[in-house]
């Protein structure tokens, strides 16, 4: 095995180098899925078609589900890989990416089986009515019924390929998915393709999945003998050390994303009491709103294993410059995202839709979903090193607090007060608080830390 190139990158790079290798992929990969997501709104949205644009906002909340098995064993696996790297545990590598591999596999179709036994009443909870239930159900076939399984894989695999630093071959198995998505929308969804709606979008999206699985094994086919990724049935193990060393961290990041889940579909089903022109309009903020949300989020999962190898390694110094950097250059980003969405919402929802109706509700909605932007990349940080260390506790928490706590109980307080435009501010109020807790208990955390190293070094 050769690992004196991934050693290097962990403990030789300067920090800016060191980061830039391993988030920019991942933050490009992001935004090109982040473009992905936009392509089903953006297609279906040209059919001007209210109904159409709705089922796929209807459904994102079963999509988000999907992320739950994602954290549980790409962030979990990934995170206990990385620590035993920097441990020089080559044999746990090993043993945790099987574990991730056909946990993700065998929980993937346990999903789909019970999304579509279930569908029905599925439908009734995720708020699509006799108006938008039949393009919403054809939209799930294809992502959820066929394309639980690629969808969770290609995710996970890409958690699993960063773990030990390739960045960029995570970054190009995701992208290739997500690119060949934008291709076939408008073949399978527009009047000159195939014509099918929301349903051609589920298609392309099912395909696309297919192929970004491919290129992993292919990848993983081509590095055998020289990465520590291994989807061996051999090297799956039911090991205590491996299980815990893969839930701790997992179960939180999962339990974040089922709190997700709940939270869009209260979301949604406020928003559909409003009928299919303000579900269209909804959905196409939050699916903006997903452009620096992926940006945060791809940064500070890409740092992750870098975050993970030196704090396992006792690089304490390395570790805490590398966050101090990443936030910076971070917060740049977001905050120049963040204005623009603020004062270009209308323009930026009409991109979507050539709807006036749709186009007044975006404005207002958009605009409430930027304000929170920069507290949720300072969250998405905090949450990161959580996850990379093996907080998982504190990860749950946080995950409890943002929407248990402040965002659920905002969504009944703020749609009572302002009816439907309150909705988005229930969001900014969670990540204000989370940020500012954040940033106290990173503090706290790294003042510990390097008194213990210390310590072990007396």
């Amino acid at each position: 095995m050769k690992n004196g190139s991934k050693e290097e990158l962990f403990e030789q790079y300067p920090i800016p180098k060191a980061v830039a290798t391993l988030a920019v992929p991942t933050v490009l990969s992001s935004l090109v899925m982040v473009l992905y997501n936009l392509a089903d709104t953006y297609f279906v949205g040209m059919l001007n078609n209210p109904v159409q644009n709705a089922a796929v906002a209807l459904a994102a909340p079963v999509l988000l589900a999907f992320n739950a098995v994602n954290n549980l064993f790409g962030v979990g696996s990934s995170s206990m890989m990385s620590r035993a790297l920097g441990r020089k545990e080559y044999e746990v590598v090993s043993q945790s990416s099987a574990f991730g591999f056909y946990s993700a596999v065998f929980f993937g179709a346990l999903l789909a089986i019970f999304c579509t036994v279930f569908k029905d009443p599925l439908l009734v909870l995720l708020g699509a009515d006799e108006q938008t239930s039949q393009a919403t159900m054809e939209y799930m076939f294809w992502t959820v019924t066929c394309g639980a399984v690629p969808a969770i894989l290609n995710v996970v695999l890409a958690y699993l390929v960063r773990s030990e630093g390739s960045a960029l071959h995570a970054s190009i198995g995701t992208m290739s998915g997500c690119l060949l998505n934008i291709i076939l929308d408008p073949i399978f969804v527009l009047p000159w393709g195939f014509n099918m709606g929301a349903e051609g979008a589920g298609l392309a999206t099912f395909l696309s999945n297919c192929v970004a699985c491919i290129y992993f094994f292919i990848l993983l086919f081509v590095k055998r003998g020289n990465t520590y990724v291994c989807v061996s049935p051999k090297k799956f193990t039911l090991k205590k050390t491996i299980v815990l060393g893969v839930c701790t961290v997992g179960i939180p990041a999962s339990i974040q994303n089922l709190l997700n889940v709940t939270g869009s579909t209260i979301l949604n089903n406020f928003t559909s009491s409003f009928g299919a022109d303000a579900v269209a309009a909804m959905g196409i903020s939050q699916k903006v709103y997903m452009v620096p949300m992926q940006i945060s989020m791809g940064l500070s999962q890409g740092i992750m294993p870098l975050l993970s190898y030196t704090y396992a390694s006792g690089n304490i110094k390395r570790m805490k410059h590398t966050l101090k950097f990443s936030v910076k250059v971070a917060l740049i980003f977001i905050l120049a995202i963040s204005a623009f969405f603020f004062f270009a919402s209308g323009f930026v929802t009409s991109l979507f839709m050539d709807n006036e109706v749709i186009i007044g509700y975006g404005k207002y909605l958009l605009r409430g979903f930027s304000i929170g932007l920069p507290f949720l990349c300072l969250d998405f940080m905090a949450v990161g090193v959580f996850q990379s260390v093996g907080m998982g506790r504190e990860a749950l928490i946080f995950a409890i607090l943002r929407k248990i706590v402040f965002e659920i109980p905002g969504l009944f307080i703020l749609n009572a007060l302002f009816p439907l435009y309150g909705l988005p501010y229930a969001q900014v109020v969670a990540e204000v608080v989370l940020a500012v807790t954040g940033m106290i208990v990173l503090k706290r955390f790294f003042r510990k830390t390097e008194k213990q190293f210390v310590s072990k070094l007396d």
